[in-house]
C-alpha cells in the first residue's frame, strides 16, 4: 500500500515532538480510514464527488 502522509510533514507539524517509527504507519491507517468513509458517505447520495461534508 502506498502512504498516503508525508513523514516530513507530520514531524514538522508536531514542533519539537519526538515521533515513534510505527506512530506513521498508525496514522496512516486512521487516513486511509476516514478516506474510506469519506468515499462510501458520496456514494450513499449517489455522488461521485467526495466532499468536506463527507468526513
Amino acid at each position: 500500500m502506498a502512504d498516503l502522509i508525508v513523514k516530513a510533514a507530520v514531524k514538522d507539524a508536531l514542533d519539537d515532538m519526538n515521533v515513534a517509527s510505527d506512530f506513521y504507519d498508525a496514522l496512516d491507517d486512521e487516513v486511509r480510514d476516514l478516506l474510506d468513509d469519506a468515499a462510501r458517505r458520496a456514494k450513499e447520495n449517489d455522488r461521485k464527488t467526495v466532499q468536506p461534508r463527507d468526513l
